[in-house]
């Protein structure tokens, strides 16, 4: 069905990007497949790759490992020092794990696909603020929203280093997009003033960090035709909390989650049918250019 909302043909440099991010979307989920504590073989080659990737663009990528529940697990940082303000920092992450086992084209190959091209984009290109790519360990039950979370370790450990950590933006399930009416729902407490089709990104952000939201729309709108909608609320409205954002909240760090809204959407949500064919890689590759886009404004001040 075609786009209620004209979006334009896709740049050379989008349709470049369009074929490497599926292509790290189908290694991901086809060829290593469900990344969780009981697959670790399966998590221990994601972080091979990972790393074998992040060292293609020059990076020296970093392994934090930590214990919880009697087993290993390891957060993957790769950074880029700042040319003027290098103690302030620029956080992009995005959870590596799968639930259950899953294949997770989109939750969260897509976020893992995503902050990986950034990476290799800004690989080269001088930012004023030190900017981080983050590949976190145990988002997804039962570590979700616990001190098991690889990202709570991470902010945990930011805030015990007195880290000034600017903006954190936690890329979750980015990749499917629908123009059919009603296939976008939401939680109870947000106002009924949203799209009823699915054919936007959301930012979503908590009441401290509105003003990170705000700047994150500007930059995005102003860099793609892919539309965007934000939210801000309590913690306690479902969804809002629901990734890695989460844990930098927990430590007093601004943060947004960037997302297709996940079960508020995506039909495949946590099934054995989230595989690289569910997504559209053109609108996935239009959501890339306005997050670079808005890392770029996040790293130039």
């Amino acid at each position: 069905m075609a786009s209620t909302r004209p979006l334009g043909p896709l740049s050379p440099a989008e349709t470049e990007v369009r074929g490497r991010l599926r292509s790290h979307i189908e290694v991901l989920s086809e060829r290593i497949g469900g990344r969780d504590a009981q697959h670790p073989e399966a998590l221990s080659e994601t972080l091979d790759y990972l790393e074998n990737e992040l060292s293609s663009f020059g990076y020296g990528p970093s392994r934090q490992k930590f214990s919880y529940g009697g087993q290993d697990f390891v957060n993957l940082e790769a950074e880029r020092i700042g040319a003027k303000h290098l103690g302030a920092v620029v956080c992009v992450g995005a959870h590596y794990d799968t639930a259950g086992g899953l294949p997770g084209a989109n939750d969260n190959g897509s976020g893992v696909a995503a902050t990986l091209e950034l990476a290799h984009q800004f690989a080269t290109l001088e930012t004023s603020r030190t900017l981080r790519f983050l590949f976190f360990a145990n988002e997804e039950p039962p570590y979700f929203q616990t001190d098991g979370m690889g990202s709570y370790v991470y902010a945990k450990r930011c805030r015990e280093r007195h880290e000034d950590i600017t903006a954190m933006l936690s890329l979750e399930t980015i990749g499917y997009y629908s123009d059919q009416p009603g296939s976008q729902n939401y939680p109870v407490g947000l106002p009924p003033i949203y799209p009823d089709r699915g054919d936007f990104l959301s930012f979503v952000s908590d009441l401290r960090s509105v003003l990170l939201l705000r700047a994150a729309l500007k930059a995005f709108r102003n860099a793609t035709s892919l539309p965007a909608e934000g939210a801000a609320g309590p913690t306690l409205v479902p969804g809002i909390g629901w990734s890695d954002h989460w844990s930098f909240w927990q430590f007093g760090y601004r943060a947004l989650m960037v997302t297709d809204t996940a079960p508020y959407r995506y039909p495949y949500y946590h099934s054995a049918e989230d595989t690289p064919d569910k997504l559209d890689y053109d609108r996935l590759s239009r959501a890339f250019t306005g997050i670079a886009a808005l890392v770029r404004n996040l790293t130039a001040a």
